[in-house]
């Protein structure tokens, strides 16, 4: 059985199927038509609720795509949908802001722009945070809405009208009331669920610490593990897959660590991108932008680093990161634990070093060296929340005017995110100037053949991916600062 909060009332659900998404529970189950859909995809907004969690005795607010967020996580947790906004009789401030600053024409995606403004109302609130937000921040919360007709100027007008200070305390949540139901949830332990359909019995568990998950997929290896599910729903909504067997990892409170040691950044694999941007940030300031450009708010409130590293695409956007950043991997399965450097996890397309029934506990990172700097280039065909056709990771260390280290972690080259081993030869050791890369462009365009396919041709990878290492030396010449501009075609 899992137990959650909808708005303002207690559910308890135990006979559901493990793949059964919020959405379809919102419109199907529940006639709360407000959340709408659009592309079942996370990639429109249309679907936008928001997700209040308890945390340190205060509620964090986070949005989220329902379309590809399944029911079983909502286990003790409070989901907010449109129609909670104006339970007191009249509209919210940022429902009020839409109407005021006319953004809405259609009406179809309204109820996901007033969710993402719902979700950036409460942030401002709970930072005491008096000033309206500015245009990147709302650009930020509302950047995974998607409008086909106001042209955005006004949504944003919306936005700082619903932030600023007379808007932000009109309405404040009654916290302590929410905290003390959603801890009561929690006291009656983890939930899960068993259902029986024509003789076939489907599970959904889910476990609350490492050893409850090693002990569930070690006796079930044939399960699918749920993170934050942004890849895995996929396989539901588009490709009409059915999913009988599902162990959720994010109530797993090991896998929901994050810790900053002396020599390392310790990430638990459930932990999203949201959570890790500030870490991750802190020690190599080229993060923010790339992880802003990974996807939109919604999906990094929901998708993790370990579940982009063990979907093993080739042209996930982390693993390059992490391969040039020279990253070890924490394995679990039964009660036994290896580390595993992540350049011989991927072995070939969607094959990897996992064994039956061992999954990614942790990543670790090492932190930033002296003399040393992360630089990272996507390229997509839309600037922001795209898959790349080329990503670059190069982690580059210039002493005395020579490549004392070089790391290059490239994405969308190869059937998997490999090292280019053979181009940081060309490198190593050798002097930073013009002569060194041309070896280099030499280099990786030999040491790879990419495909051609949708998002690009063979030819114009293997030219971007050259290029990008001009990119790489004029940036980096000299110890100038890198201008942390992305590309895209």
């Amino acid at each position: 059985m899992i137990r959650f909060l909808l708005n303002d009332d207690a559910l308890e659900l135990d006979n559901f199927d493990p793949d059964l998404t919020i959405l379809e529970f919102l419109r199907t189950n529940k006639g709360l038509t407000g959340t709408k859909e659009g592309c079942a995809s996370g990639d429109c907004g249309a679907c936008t609720a928001v997700i209040a969690t308890e945390e340190n005795g205060a509620l964090a607010y986070r949005s989220i795509n329902t379309c590809i967020t399944f029911l079983g996580g909502l286990h003790g947790k409070q989901l907010i949908t449109v129609e909670y906004l104006n339970r007191r009789g009249s509209l919210h401030p940022v429902q009020q802001a839409m109407v005021d600053q006319h953004g809405s024409q259609c009406g179809f995606c309204t109820p996901g722009f007033v969710m993402s403004l719902y979700a950036l109302y409460q942030h401002k609130q709970q930072q005491a945070d008096t000033r309206a937000c500015s245009r990147q921040e709302g650009e930020a919360y509302l950047a995974g809405n998607l409008c086909r007709c106001t042209g955005y100027r006004p949504i944003l007008d919306a936005a700082r009208q619903a932030t600023s200070p007379e808007q932000l305390t009109q309405i404040r949540e009654d916290e302590a009331a929410i905290c003390a139901k959603l801890a009561a949830i929690k006291a009656q332990g983890p939930g899960s669920v068993t259902r029986e359909e024509q003789g076939v019995a489907k599970h959904f568990h889910l476990p609350e610490s490492l050893d409850q998950l090693a002990q569930f997929y070690d006796a079930a290896p044939h399960a699918r593990l749920l993170a934050g599910g942004t890849d895995l729903a996929l396989e539901v909504t588009q490709q009409l897959k059915q999913l009988d067997h599902v162990i959720y990892v994010g109530a797993v409170a090991e896998m929901n660590a994050l810790t900053v040691t002396e020599d390392s950044l310790e990430i638990g694999a459930a932990v999203t991108y949201e959570r890790a941007m500030s870490a991750l940030t802190q020690e190599y300031p080229d993060m923010e932008p790339f992880l802003e450009r990974l996807g939109s708010m919604q999906v990094r409130n929901q998708g993790t680093l370990g579940g982009n590293i063990g979907n093993a695409s080739p042209i996930g956007d982390m693993p390059p990161v992490l391969l040039a950043l020279n990253a070890e991997l924490t394995l679990r399965k039964g009660d036994q634990s290896r580390r595993l450097p992540i350049d011989q996890f991927f072995l070939d397309y969607k094959k990897t070093a996992l064994q039956p029934g061992e999954f990614i506990a942790s990543i670790s990172i090492p932190r930033a060296q002296a003399n040393a700097k992360l630089h990272l280039y996507k390229v997509s065909k839309r600037l922001e929340d795209d898959i790349s056709a080329v990503c670059l990771a190069c982690y580059v260390q210039i002493e005395n005017e020579k490549v004392a280290n070089i790391r290059l972690g490239v994405g969308g080259m190869a059937a998997i995110p490999k090292r280019a081993a053979l181009t940081e030869q060309a490198m190593l050791g050798q002097p930073w100037t013009p002569d060194t890369i041309s070896a280099a462009q030499a280099a990786i365009t030999q040491e790879f053949s990419p495909l051609s396919d949708v998002r690009a041709s063979a030819d114009y990878r293997s030219k971007v991916a050259a290029n990008l290492l001009q990119r790489l030396y004029i940036e980096s010449a000299d110890g100038a600062v890198a201008t942390r501009v992305f590309h895209y075609a």
